[in-house]
């Protein structure tokens, strides 16, 4: 099921992001278009903690999409990265924070990351080679 960006921003939860830095902080406004009119979502970040609420104040980095592009980005289908090489959508400020959203938003669905996919590619090899592998290593 598809969650648009509005829902995802109203239930983001406020909680420590591991997924963050610890020494970003910033300010960043989504400036959301649909049918005429603009969605002013303003997010805070600091100490692995996001905050949004909904205002047109002035931020570090504002981040301006259709609807439609920041719905992809919410669901995972849309790297920002890719969204702003396809002038998908349109920056102001310090760039360096729209790569935060990638890691606020949720990623491809049924993706993992590398490290867990290694720990299975271990979890997987034969017993035998295992033994046979550290015996060499012992000669």
């Amino acid at each position: 099921m598809r969650t648009t960006a509005e829902q995802y921003l109203r239930q983001l939860d406020a909680g420590r992001r591991p997924d963050l830095p610890e020494t970003t902080a910033g300010t960043l406004r989504l400036d959301v278009r649909a049918d005429g009119c603009t969605d002013h979502w303003y997010l805070t970040i600091s100490d692995q903690h996001v905050t949004v609420t909904r205002s047109a104040d002035d931020a570090e980095l504002v981040v301006r999409a259709d609807r439609s592009v920041v719905d992809q980005m919410v669901n995972g289908e849309l790297h920002p990265g890719a969204a702003l090489l396809r002038n998908e959508l349109t920056v102001q400020g310090n760039i360096q924070l729209l790569m935060l959203l990638r890691r606020i938003f949720p990623g491809p669905a049924g993706a993992r990351h590398p490290r867990e996919l290694g720990r299975a590619a271990l979890a997987r090899r034969a017993p035998g080679r295992d033994a046979v592998a550290t015996r060499e290593a012992r000669q």
